[in-house]
């Protein structure tokens, strides 16, 4: 395929991939940034690639097949305009194909896919949504499923499943919509009694957005209206003391079992209370990420163990980043998971596999193979 037709037919032997990115959510400029890098790695002699950008009205349309387009360019965050070919993926199981539609013409098959690399962070694609449309397409796709999409994005019942396993969890507060409009003082009673700080986040969403630390309860309500401008349930959770570690885990290739990365850290600069949007995605917030982190033997081994465990607690598939609180007092907390991890060469996931002597294309590459691996439908 060239660059310039991404509807032009496969070349004989090669995979075809639709890589999907954008999307409706908050997160949208990440996932345009994430698949620009993915774009650039893609072994071209391999993959035929049909890049996809779903732009923030929902539209689908065929997209350029260039990584520059992508990236961050003088402080400018990417995105999808919509303006491209529009693309349909019809739930047709025999065909496994993409139709475009041009205004007043008859709709084109676009060709087969053998795979989708969904790319998409938040709601409305890493939430179970776009997971169960590729279902129903019966096209297989490179991650978590439904299930597992969706209590992986909502932090509420993420928690609770994984409590219900035996993993640690830090205290917490549910807030939803009717709750909130309803019965606002015994939401903030019952935030009270997490101490103070704690941190206010939208229940769906990622990427550090819309999350406030509140020091006080004057300052609570208008945290809470924050992250309700991005989600009606809003999660509360007691501050932490301790260090941030994270781990990356993939599942195994074959029947064999998931695998857990070297665990990194994040040290946080800049004058920055968390680990914001800025601090994640703008290099001169001066956040580092040590790979690997400094840790007892033990404690590593214990992280590896538990991040295995809380991927498998939601029947995760193909990747997941699990975070974690190491605290003073030695013990660790899951903090969440995350089933689409940041993913561009400099985001920790793929740091800490390059740790571990998977290099960035090899780890593109293992997701692919891992996709095509399994079947879909009931698993």
């Amino acid at each position: 395929m060239s660059q310039n037709d991404p509807g032009s037919p496969p070349p004989s032997g090669k995979v075809r991939v639709a890589v999907v990115f954008g999307g409706r959510s908050p997160e949208h400029a990440v996932s345009c940034i994430t698949a620009g890098s993915v774009l650039a790695a893609i072994d071209r002699d391999r993959y035929d690639v049909v890049p996809i950008g779903i732009a923030r009205n929902g539209q689908w349309v065929l997209a350029a097949d260039d990584p520059d387009r992508l990236a961050i360019e003088a402080g400018q965050l990417p995105s999808v305009d919509g303006t491209g070919t529009a693309v349909a993926l019809p739930a047709d199981l025999p065909a496994l194909g993409l139709v475009t539609i041009e205004p007043g013409e008859v709709p084109r098959q676009l060709g087969q896919v053998d795979v989708v690399f969904p790319l998409l962070h938040g709601a409305f694609g890493e939430d179970g949504t776009v997971q169960g449309l590729l279902e129903l397409a019966g096209v297989p796709y490179v991650g978590s499923g439904v299930l597992a999409s969706a209590a992986g994005l909502d932090k509420h019942y993420m928690k609770v499943l994984l409590a219900s396993h035996g993993l640690p969890v830090g205290p917490y507060v549910v807030i939803r919509d009717r709750e909130w409009r309803r019965e606002r003082k015994r939401a903030v009673d019952a935030v009270k009694e997490l101490g103070w700080p704690v941190f206010v986040k939208p229940a769906r969403a990622g990427s550090s957005i819309g999350i406030t630390r509140v020091e006080s309860e004057d300052d609570l309500e208008e945290a809470i209206e924050a992250a309700r401008e991005h989600d009606p349930k809003v999660v509360v959770e007691a501050a932490v003391a301790g260090r941030e570690i994270e781990c990356g885990v993939l599942e195994g290739l074959g029947d064999g079992p998931p695998e857990a990365s070297v665990p990194a850290e994040i040290i946080v600069h800049g004058g920055h209370q968390f680990y914001d949007f800025a601090a994640k995605y703008l290099p001169e917030e001066g956040t580092e990420l040590q790979v690997p982190a400094e840790l007892p033997a033990a404690v590593t081994e214990q992280v590896r163990r538990m991040a295995v465990a809380t991927f498998e607690a939601l029947s995760c598939e193909g990747l997941a980043r699990v975070d974690f609180f190491y605290t003073r007092d030695g013990s660790l907390l899951v903090n969440e998971i995350n089933t689409m991890p940041g993913f561009t060469p400099s985001s920790m996931f793929p740091r800490m596999w390059a740790e571990c002597g998977l290099a960035y294309p090899a780890l593109v590459d293992r997701l692919i193979r891992l996709a095509r691996q399994r079947r879909v439908g009931l698993r």
